[in-house]
């Protein structure tokens, strides 16, 4: 296969942890690390089928967790006078401090690009206007990479089929797909899964749809939310492209 998503575009191997901890509602500071390094290392098989570029530190991330599991495992007695540390206290640490940034992070970002350098004592943070046309508006959120592969995951599961398949490129055209959720958007301005898969899912329709979201998001050509953790998650055109074709 001659096309690839980048994925560190997008998001990263401490963002796929955080996710599982938040998904399994976890404890940060007690992480079951056998169930997580189960859960990561399963996630990293779906996103090498789905022809997903990954970069290396997920792979460092994996062999992380896999040291950190088997010295949880193996019995150690602590010198005397010596205070046993927990294998997972580095990893805790690097995971705190990654989600310390990363909200501060999205922070600024819904600062208005003006004043995004610019801090007023006691101003009321500025919020990104809802997605138009819906009526629970306010409990729309816009979700990553690994929600999105979650909820394909669910439709793959419900076809009754090996989840992990290769795709033919010759069969199916990209170009062709991104141009179709296009038009449809264009048409409805936000669709839901099941509308933009027309209630008949096939697995190479299920695939190709992943990878021209994954395309069309990393272009900011579309904004995929979701009604609250793990709900009804549904795309709508970006504000640049509704202004360009309104």
């Amino acid at each position: 296969m001659d096309y690839k998503v980048k994925l560190d575009i997008f998001e990263g191997p401490l963002d796929l942890l955080l996710y599982l901890i938040k998904k399994n509602e976890l404890d940060i500071y007690n992480i079951p690390i056998a169930l997580i390094t189960k859960q990561y290392l399963e996630y990293i098989d779906i996103l090498k089928t789905l022809n997903l570029d990954l970069a290396g530190e997920y792979l460092v991330l994996a062999a992380t967790l896999l040291h950190v599991k088997s010295k949880l495992l193996l019995p150690e007695t602590p010198e005397e006078g010596e205070e046993e540390v927990d294998p997972r206290h580095e990893l805790v640490e690097q995971l705190l401090e990654y989600q310390a940034f990363k909200n501060a992070s999205q922070s600024l970002q819904a600062r208005d690009v003006l004043e995004r350098d610019v801090f007023i004592r006691g101003a009321a943070p500025l919020v990104e206007a809802p997605p138009p046309d819906d009526e629970d508006h306010h409990a729309w959120q816009e979700i990553g990479l690994f929600e999105l592969v979650d909820a394909f995951r669910q439709v793959l599961g419900n076809l009754g089929q090996p989840e992990l398949m290769e795709i033919d490129l010759d069969r199916t055209s990209l170009a062709d797909r991104i141009n179709e959720i296009m038009d449809q958007l264009r048409e409805r301005r936000s669709l839901t899964f099941t509308e933009l898969l027309n209630g008949k899912p096939e697995r190479r329709l299920v695939i190709y749809t992943l990878m021209a979201l994954l395309e069309l998001v990393k272009q900011r050509m579309i904004r995929i939310c979701q009604a609250g953790p793990f709900g009804l998650i549904r795309l709508f055109l970006a504000v640049a492209v509704e202004e360009e074709h309104g």
